[in-house]
């Protein structure tokens, strides 16, 4: 196919994963987006994602928001694959090659779709993440028991919440909390 020919497709394509150096995915991104455009391949590469959701974390009692990449060291890229696209792609700088080798493997149209869906209208609600452990001491700072500290005696990650001990009257309860209800003691 020529390129003429391989320019008149359009969104046919297929999407390919394609692996990078971990920390460079953004880069690659921008890179590989700007050689389709300098080189009229738009119709060819028509999408290029690096999967990503939001997550609240907190470090030292103080909680933010970031993006967490779903897959580090990896970018889709949806693609009419020939070897002209499979050179151009390779040869940006920090990706060290395909899912698949030579012969790319294309991804299955279901997980795409599911991918893309999480992404673009946020389907999980953001995750929490901590550096909590076991025995750490916790403020609480949400709730019935606000200003208590606790002992840390479970952290279920899955569900963003702990599980803590509160002294009341002289006697250890237990009492499960959410990540942003507790600050480090």
């Amino acid at each position: 196919m020529s390129a003429a020919e391989e320019k008149q497709v359009t969104a046919s394509g297929r999407w390919y994963v394609v692996q990078t150096y971990s920390g460079f995915e953004s880069r690659v991104q921008q890179s590989l987006m700007e050689r389709v455009k300098s080189l009229g391949l738009e119709e060819v590469i028509t999408g290029i994602q690096v999967p990503s959701e939001e997550v609240l974390e907190i470090r030292g009692g103080k909680k933010r928001k970031s993006n967490r990449k779903f897959f580090p060291g990896y970018v889709l890229v949806e693609a009419v694959m020939s070897d002209e696209v499979w050179h151009l792609i390779k040869d940006v700088p920090k990706v060290t090659g395909f899912v698949g080798g030579r012969t790319p493997s294309p991804l299955e149209p279901g997980e795409v779709n599911d991918l893309l869906y999480q992404m673009e209208t946020g389907a999980r609600p953001p995750r929490a993440t901590v550096d909590f452990s076991v025995g750490d001491k916790v403020r609480i700072i949400e709730g019935p028991f606000s200003g208590f500290v606790a002992s840390v005696d479970e952290v279920i990650e899955s569900q963003s919440k702990l599980k803590v001990m509160v002294t009341i009257f002289g006697r250890s309860t237990p009492v499960e909390l959410g990540f942003l209800q507790v600050e480090a003691a």
